[in-house]
């Protein structure tokens, strides 16, 4: 996302890339603390995830992450695109476009309530990933999932 973001930026095109805050400071220390000062109209911002601090060099527990995003992530999304509407720092347009991975569907909500701002849903894990994904549902239909004994967590996706 970051590189298609970078490529849009190239063409002129004002970008603001929305991170959690525990991964942009992962994104900070990794690459210098001003390290995203380089790029002119190129604005990263973020929003928290509602988690518990974690390890700074481990990877957040996915199920909890999963579930963070399904029922945390919309409010301080939309508040940060109503902000970019309302509040545009000097030079800013407004904003026409949301491009999200499309394992953050709380973002489709956050569009329509904002008015109906257009949307690019990409998929940027793997093929392979997104072959299982799709016959998630099929899985769920036949029984076959969740497993006896295992906690059953909502799936973000469902393709029919």
């Amino acid at each position: 996302m970051l590189k298609l973001a970078k490529l849009l930026h190239s063409k002129g095109i004002h970008i603001t890339f929305v991170n959690t805050e525990y991964n942009h400071r992962r994104l900070l220390r990794a690459r210098g603390p001003n390290s995203l000062e380089v790029l002119s109209s190129f604005r990263f911002e973020a929003i928290p995830d509602g988690l518990p601090p974690s390890d700074a060099d481990a990877t957040q527990d996915i199920p909890t992450l999963c579930h963070a995003v399904m029922n945390y992530f919309l409010e301080p999304f939309k508040e940060l695109v109503s902000r970019l509407i309302n509040d545009p720092s000097p030079g800013s347009p407004p904003v026409t476009m949301i491009i999200l991975d499309c394992v953050m569907p709380f973002t489709l909500d956050a569009a329509q309530q904002l008015g109906g701002i257009p949307l690019v849903w990409l998929w940027t894990a793997s093929a392979n990933g997104f072959l299982g994904y799709s016959q998630y549902g099929t899985l769920i239909d036949k029984g076959i999932v969740p497993f006896k004994g295992t906690i059953y967590i909502t799936p973000l996706l469902r393709f029919y």
